[in-house]
């Protein structure tokens, strides 16, 4: 194990295996974290956009140095240590989410370039038709832009799931739009504006399967913070990715597609499995023979679905905030995760201020405003470090806090002081 994800187990083995504590991890987790911390104090700033872009431990810039340190003295023979930790990215990602197949997981720069894949596995559909998706009004921008390039094209027709007049969303609704002529159905497990946690989600899944379709879930804000359990929710591909909740910045995401949909033996695509043209010569059964076939020949398994040459660095870069989370466990980050929020909520709450606090939500609870971006403005100028983003069926901005595990109750405290200073 490299040096750095050891010092990680390490640290987080002190905690013991009982309910997290702010004591112990003050003690023995924030030490890792020494270089944001530093800047924290430094600034004067609160970082409450922990849904946003994630904090990095120290780690990452000696990962990502030793990784360029290779370059550097091997030259082309780096690619060997690149190989192997882009399997261990694969490997950390298979074991968070229960998927039993850790191949299964492949490595994209973004969620977007995720789901396009997953489009472009579709069978060809018949003369003068097109794939028929549906979706609804809460995806992420990147997402809901990607679908309608799809639909403009027409290389698909989009039928959008509205949500009801709170912003909200309910799995009767996603189910009453999905029909035997559907072909996919793209939802999100937590919505990245209000932060619903979507229920009735394997019935939505188990629907969709009735009537032939396939199912891509983007759990870009429940990867970390939301135990996953990828064999049991039955969907046929995953989208999330690393620049939140697991600290890994941008352009480490990953697609996973369901073991069914994966040949065992590689080869000529057939009829019994799902393959996709996003492809590249990482794809090619025998990748460094350079054979040249007058038909596609896919690797095996999931690296049936691997691109061009890999972006190495980010297997790297996102190695010690995987390490962290699971060596400490999804459920007991998420336990600590609602306790901050409950503490932050109710100190708010006696101030006069009341947030808007969904039962299931993912790791942020909201206070509503009609002006987000004026909100942020005047919070960072406070010293709050948040964001906002606009409900896209009521219009009203939805501004976003999520402590983590570097957030004290007494930075908490000042924080709600400074955020009643803005709102009061």
């Amino acid at each position: 194990m490299n040096e750095h994800i050891q010092a990680i187990h390490e640290a987080v083995a002190k905690i013991g295996d009982g309910a997290l504590t702010e004591a112990g991890i003050i003690e023995h987790i924030h030490p890792l974290f020494s270089r944001v911390l530093a800047r924290n104090e430094r600034m004067d700033e609160i970082y409450l956009a922990n849904h946003s872009l994630g904090r990095p431990l120290d780690a990452v810039g000696p990962m990502v140095i030793e990784a360029l340190d290779a370059w550097y003295e091997e030259v082309d023979g780096a690619w060997g240590m690149w190989i192997e930790q882009r399997d261990l990215y694969r490997k950390s990602i298979a074991g968070l989410i229960n998927c039993p197949q850790w191949d299964a997981v492949v490595p994209k720069t973004s969620a977007g370039q995720g789901l396009r894949a997953a489009i472009n596995s579709l069978p060809h559909p018949k003369p003068n038709q097109r794939h028929n998706i549906v979706s609804t009004r809460g995806e992420f921008d990147s997402i809901d832009f990607n679908l309608k390039a799809y639909h403009h094209k027409q290389r698909a027709a989009v039928s959008w799931v509205d949500a009801d007049e709170s912003g909200l969303y309910h799995s009767e609704d996603i189910i009453a739009a999905i029909t035997e002529d559907t072909d996919l159905v793209v939802l999100s497990m937590v919505c990245f504006v209000t932060g619903q946690w979507l229920d009735g989600l394997r019935e939505i899944i188990d629907h969709a399967h009735r009537c032939g379709a396939l199912v891509l879930v983007d759990a870009y804000h429940a990867f970390g913070t939301i135990p996953i359990d990828f064999e049991e929710l039955g969907t046929d591909f995953l989208i999330a990715g690393n620049y939140k909740y697991t600290r890994g910045g941008a352009g480490a995401c990953f697609l996973v597609i369901n073991p069914k949909h994966l040949s065992k033996t590689g080869g000529v695509p057939d009829g019994d499995s799902i393959f996709t043209t996003d492809t590249g010569w990482f794809a090619k059964q025998d990748t460094f023979a350079y054979r040249r076939t007058e038909l596609p020949e896919y690797e095996a398994g999931g690296d049936a679905w691997l691109e061009s040459t890999p972006p190495p660095l980010v297997y790297f870069q996102s190695a010690p905030g995987l390490a962290l989370t699971s060596a400490i466990g999804v459920d007991r980050l998420r336990e600590y995760s609602l306790s901050q929020q409950q503490f932050m909520i109710d100190l708010l709450e006696t101030q006069g201020i009341e947030p808007r606090v969904l039962d299931r939500r993912g790791a942020f609870f909201l206070i509503e405003a009609q002006d987000g971006l004026a909100i942020v403005e005047s919070l960072k100028a406070q010293g709050v470090n948040t964001d906002a983003r606009p409900c896209p069926k009521t219009g009203r901005w939805q501004v976003r806090f999520c402590p983590d595990l570097l957030n004290t109750q007494a930075e908490l405290r000042t924080a709600v002081d400074r955020i009643v200073a803005v709102l009061g």
